[in-house]
């Protein structure tokens, strides 16, 4: 039976648009599987917006069925109710990979910029071209949020393979 690989789903929360992106790796060579956004719209609950959220990853999780999943860290920043909206949406996000049973890396958002383009303080588009890079494409036209969500995929891929060959040289 042929490789099928290893299928990341990586999440990029926020409380209103949330990225994610799936990405297969065989044999070191990564392929998008899927990206976007899930949007939860104009809801002023936060607790729909929360289950929104939830909802969304959980479907996703269903869908496309991945082994693992990556999210990035809260950025903290001077407006406390933003950060806090955003730890709740991450939370929604981590949940229904919990509940899937998906293990869960978290990486900071200067880890993963690093990680892709070599600074931790690489501009977006910096990392969106090495996103379209990696895969093979050539000016995709994602959505920012999901440019950022299949980075945080990718980084964990690098990561695990990094880990595995710190291992084996061990």
């Amino acid at each position: 039976m042929a490789d099928r690989g290893i299928v990341v789903l990586g999440i990029d929360p926020g409380s209103r648009v949330t990225g994610y992106g799936l990405v297969r790796e065989v044999s070191g060579q990564a392929t998008l599987v899927a990206t976007g956004t899930v949007r939860t719209g104009s809801v002023k609950d936060l607790g729909v917006r929360l289950g929104k959220i939830y909802s969304g990853i959980a479907a996703l999780i269903e869908e496309h069925g991945p082994h693992e999943a990556a999210v990035e860290n809260v950025f903290v920043s001077k407006n406390t109710m933003s950060a806090l909206k955003l730890g709740q949406a991450r939370g929604s996000a981590i949940a229904a990979c919990a509940v899937a049973g998906l293990p869960v890396a978290a990486y900071e958002p200067t880890v993963v910029k690093k990680n892709l383009v070599g600074t931790g303080r690489a501009a977006k588009s910096q990392v969106a071209y090495m996103v379209a890079n990696s895969l093979g494409m050539k000016n995709p036209g994602w959505p920012e949020d999901a440019s950022d969500a299949l980075a945080v995929a990718l980084c964990h891929l690098n990561q695990r393979r990094m880990n595995r060959l710190i291992g084996e040289a061990s």
